[in-house]
């Protein structure tokens, strides 16, 4: 048990300067990394919310849109079928759970329900004197939910990416609820902004038929809305201006790949867009059919823009112009950039962490990992003597490796993360104890020095596998079903368990192996 071969001896030693220099860069300042070759390993580990500082915010997704949209367009399946049928109705309309229609020959009921049940599978249709009402069964509504939660999530992921924010942590809580959590943001007002718009952009013509005065006194056309312009913050005497668009999406949003924030030729702000090739054919027969008429952009069901077309625009792309600022403009190219939300959020809670209180965690675990470290030297070194040493060694060289893998990993510790690696610290020196501890009773037998710590590491190797075992087990069971910082402590504790045992098991033996055989010594000093 203590002979080690020499690519054992190169793999041991190989690992333990990994560590070193992967672990370093933690120690140093952001000048002296920034100097060192680019080789050479420059990761730190990264800080939680409660180390460093951030936004934590409960979002709920307003499911409700989602399925009132679901039914509106609905409203359009149905009047299909119906007319493809030739079968009369009135009354087609929708409310927020529900689609409804009358059928006006009593006869036709039947044949139309089972038209209309046809049109999705997770359809649940009622008949009640000629009312055919349809709504989402239980499947259909879990669905939705599902996919509406999830694409919220994904397109909150990708909008915190374009700021810049590192190792945000973003996961669903509960049916309908997301946690977002941002370490050191220095702007969370701004997140906010952009994590409460649903960013979902149109392009409309406007209704040069109707007018403006009666639609605002509620006669509005059929086929058209009236939606409100932009507010601009330098005129806030000026009422906001009126627009009466066309209810028929001309180019939808969805064909943006990509926006960025530009100047125009007065070098006011701007926002660059591109359509993909469907889209951009779309554009160019809308343009063409349509110069010298305005074109409404519409966001969020606010007219951003109402350009007059020109001439045509065959490339595919154009420029979205609003009187913005250059934050605003960079803001709007980054939501259409990121896609629209699928429901609107609504902040739930919202909490802000100051640096400060992170930099009293900082120094809360530092003591107490010092305390620890400190307690746990002493008493192996007046327990253990020589090999209490070898043990200390192995313990500082197991926290450099946990730091290292955390650094290479990029993961984020955390304060439970923190309490993982204190704990860590006693159970590093768990294995030592044990294997001393039987060397201890093999030298009561009589045995040789040699003798005795080969018997004393063969004797203690399965109990210190099945120990560690049955705490990695845990760790496994803590990160799969926890979250947030339960997940933190689980993959401090995780890291700890591997790498205590690699020091235990071969550090430390490599070091007493060394020293028996350059010493041969002719009793154990334990």
């Amino acid at each position: 048990m203590i002979y080690f071969s020499k690519w054992k001896i190169v793999a041991i030693l190989g690992i333990v300067l990994l560590g070193l220099i992967y672990s370093l860069p933690n120690f140093l300042g952001k000048s002296t990394r920034l100097g060192w070759p680019e080789v050479l390993p420059n990761k730190t580990v990264s800080l939680g919310l409660d180390l460093r500082g951030g936004s934590h915010l409960l979002l709920e997704v307003k499911v409700d849109a989602v399925i009132k949209e679901r039914m509106n367009a609905l409203v359009d399946a149905v009047r299909v079928q119906l007319r493809g049928a030739k079968i009369r109705y009135r009354g087609l309309g929708a409310s927020s759970r529900n689609v409804s229609v009358v059928i006006l020959d009593i006869n036709a009921v039947e044949r139309a329900t089972t038209l209309l049940s046809k049109i999705e599978k997770e359809l649940e249709v009622n008949v009640s004197n000629g009312r055919i009402s349809l709504s989402l069964n239980k499947k259909g509504l879990r669905e939705v939910r599902n996919a509406a939660v999830n694409q919220s999530i994904e397109i909150i992921r990708r909008r915190i990416d374009e700021t810049g924010t590192k190792e945000p942590t973003i996961q669903r809580q509960g049916d309908e609820r997301i946690l977002v959590q941002l370490p050191g943001v220095d702007d969370p007002e701004r997140v906010k902004r952009l994590l409460g718009k649903t960013a979902k952009m149109s392009f409309h013509l406007l209704d040069e038929r109707g007018s403006i005065e009666d639609a605002i006194k509620g006669r509005v056309p059929p086929g058209s809305r009236l939606l409100k312009g932009i507010e601009q913050p330098d005129a806030a005497d000026v009422p906001v201006r009126r627009f009466l668009i066309k209810r028929r999406v001309a180019v939808s949003g969805d064909r943006l790949i990509d926006a960025q924030p530009s100047f125009d030729q007065n070098n006011e702000p701007v926002v660059s867009f591109r359509f993909d090739s469907v889209g951009g054919k779309r554009f160019a027969d809308i343009t063409r059919r349509n110069v010298n008429k305005p074109f409404a952009i519409v966001l969020d069901n606010r007219v951003i823009s109402a350009p007059v077309i020109r001439e045509p625009i065959l490339g595919g792309s154009g420029q979205i112009s609003g009187g913005f600022t250059t934050q605003e403009a960079k803001d709007l190219a980054l939501l259409l950039r990121a896609g629209a939300l699928p429901a609107p959020l609504d902040i739930l809670e919202e909490r802000t962490v100051g640096p400060g209180l992170g930099a009293d965690s900082i120094a809360a675990g530092k003591i107490a990992s010092s305390i620890g470290l400190i307690l746990v030297i002493i008493f192996m070194i007046i327990t253990y003597g020589l090999f209490g040493i070898f043990a200390v060694v192995a313990l500082v060289v197991n926290i450099l490796l946990i730091l290292a893998v955390l650094s290479g990993l990029q993961a984020t510790l955390t304060l439970p993360g923190i309490a993982g690696i204190v704990l860590t610290i006693g159970m590093a020196v768990d294995a030592n104890v044990l294997v001393f501890e039987r060397i201890r009773e093999e030298v009561r037998g009589g045995r040789t020095p040699i003798s005795a710590i080969d018997s004393g590491y063969a004797r203690a190797i399965s109990t210190i596998v099945d120990a560690n075992l049955t705490t990695l087990i845990a760790a496994l069971i803590l990160f799969n079903f926890g979250s947030g910082p339960i997940k933190g402590f689980a993959v401090t504790l995780m890291i700890g368990i591997v790498t205590s045992m690699f020091t235990a098991i071969m550090l430390t033996r490599l070091m007493i192996s060394i020293w028996i055989k350059r010493r041969k010594p002719a009793e154990v000093p334990i």
